[in-house]
């Protein structure tokens, strides 16, 4: 038995190819499915199965479309309410695949008909865990509201102690979320291997002996995620269509004006120094190529639904195509070239002044704002003192809430103030980038505090 890793960095996942050296299944695949058939042409294999761990909120599947396409089974909790045809599966139901076997074990938490899988091949054992047992840690438990959040939290302890058990420790454990996913809850370690024996003496759901403790550490560590995972399950519960990933015409310069001018959404993909430096006036900033930043926080961020443009390469537009097709933001418009004078040279052209905590203490006035756009539990472990708190996430919806004046507008890293900035400027403020790690500030002469009182309500 054979595991093929296929990465998604952009959103922090990961999907499985498990092969004999002739056949195999897939696990968890993601919507962009030639991915999944390069890495079977490289192995050799057919696929003749694909399995869901379950109906996930953090990206359309494109679980159906592979099944389609290689005539495989497509192995689907038989409790899901799917609208296609898909091969029922249950808990403790065995699969033969060909050398190996697959057993379906039910782990309900992160959703309650969740499943992980079980695969044997002589004395080779590995569990496909999907968003129940993560290196260090576990699925989150709150995606499907608060009424079910602490019920599924105790699920979530039970599951992963069954799941453990049935396993063995030799087992080499694969997961689905974990690797920067905002499925993921506690603390994830950031490995990038493990085994059950290893999770029984490190990952606190199988050492913290008291459920009633776990379940209150659990809950207490919630964060917010993003608003488009409310999309991903009724999409998955369809069966996606394939994305589609060509590149369109370019937008000519008079059709990008009338969008600038009309206020569309006209997304900057350059980095953000460039962007500061000088942009078409009216676009906003999210950098392509930070990791999994651009996709999770455009999905958060901009109104969902609404027409996008992109402004970049054709390379970064193609890969921002991509990405974005795996949250359901399809067949975006675009303007290839970087340079905002040869895009459109009719339309103004804007900018703002990026700085470093430095040059904060020294020039910021009494009256200016300093606007933290880090999410509400970052801001409580530490801020700087005086500073208002508006996560970006909410950013557009809380204009109207911020201080009038000059805002000098920060992160943790530098990515999240430069999306901020492009909206505040973009909806006429006058704006300061802060582009500076936030753990810098202290030594910059920084005044920091832990509390929250000057988080607008």
């Amino acid at each position: 038995m054979e595991v093929v890793v296929i990465d998604t960095p952009q959103l922090g996942d990961r999907s499985y190819l498990v092969h004999d050296g002739d056949v195999g299944i897939v696990i968890d695949p993601q919507r962009d499915t030639d991915r999944v058939d390069e890495a079977a042409r490289k192995a050799g294999v057919r696929i003749t199965h694909v399995a869901e761990t379950h109906l996930h909120n953090d990206y359309v599947t494109g679980g159906l479309i592979l099944a389609q396409a290689h005539g495989a089974r497509y192995l689907v909790n038989s409790a899901d309410p799917v609208q296609f045809e898909r091969q029922s599966i249950t808990d403790g139901q065995v699969v033969q695949i060909g050398g190996f076997s697959l057993k379906a074990v039910a782990t309900p938490g992160h959703t309650h008909t969740h499943l992980s899988y079980i695969v044997r091949d002589g004395p080779q054992v590995a569990v496909f865990s999907g968003g129940s047992l993560l290196y260090g840690s576990v699925g989150r438990t709150d995606l499907l509201g608060p009424a079910d959040t602490a019920n599924l939290a105790h699920d979530q302890y039970s599951s992963v102690r069954r799941l453990a058990s049935e396993s063995g420790p030799g087992a080499a454990l694969f997961p689905t979320h974990g690797f920067g996913s905002f499925c993921s809850i506690g603390p994830a370690t950031g490995a990038s291997a493990s085994t059950i024996g290893e999770q029984l003496t490190s990952n606190h759901a199988l050492m913290d002996p008291d459920p009633e403790h776990f379940v209150s550490e659990l809950m207490a560590n919630l964060s917010a995620y993003p608003s488009y995972y409310a999309h991903m399950a009724p999409i998955n519960m369809t069966g996606p269509a394939p994305a589609n990933l060509t590149l369109p015409e370019s937008l000519d310069a008079g059709e990008l004006t009338r969008r600038l001018g009309d206020g569309e959404w006209v997304v900057d993909l350059r980095g953000r120094v460039a962007f500061a430096s000088g942009h078409l006036r009216g676009s906003v900033s999210f950098e392509y190529g930070s990791g999994s930043s651009f996709t999770s926080y455009l999905g958060w961020v901009l109104p969902w639904g609404e027409k996008l443009t992109l402004v970049g390469t054709k390379e970064d537009v193609g890969n921002a195509i991509r990405d974005l097709s795996r949250i359901s933001i399809d067949s975006p418009d675009a303007a290839f070239g970087t340079g905002p004078h040869a895009l459109a040279p009719d339309a103004p052209v804007a900018s703002y002044p990026r700085t470093d905590w430095a040059t904060m203490v020294r020039e910021k006035q009494m009256e200016d704002t300093v606007l933290d756009v880090r999410r509400a539990d970052e801001f409580a472990a530490s801020h700087l003192a005086g500073a208002v708190n508006v996560p970006l996430h909410n950013l557009l919806a809380r204009m109207s809430e911020l201080p009038e004046g000059k805002i000098w507008v920060h992160c943790a890293s530098g990515y999240r103030a430069g999306v901020a900035a492009s909206l505040l400027q973009r909806a006429g403020r006058t704006v300061v980038q802060i582009d500076a790690r936030f753990g810098q500030a202290g030594d910059a002469g920084v005044e920091l505090e832990p509390s929250v009182r000057h988080q607008l309500p």
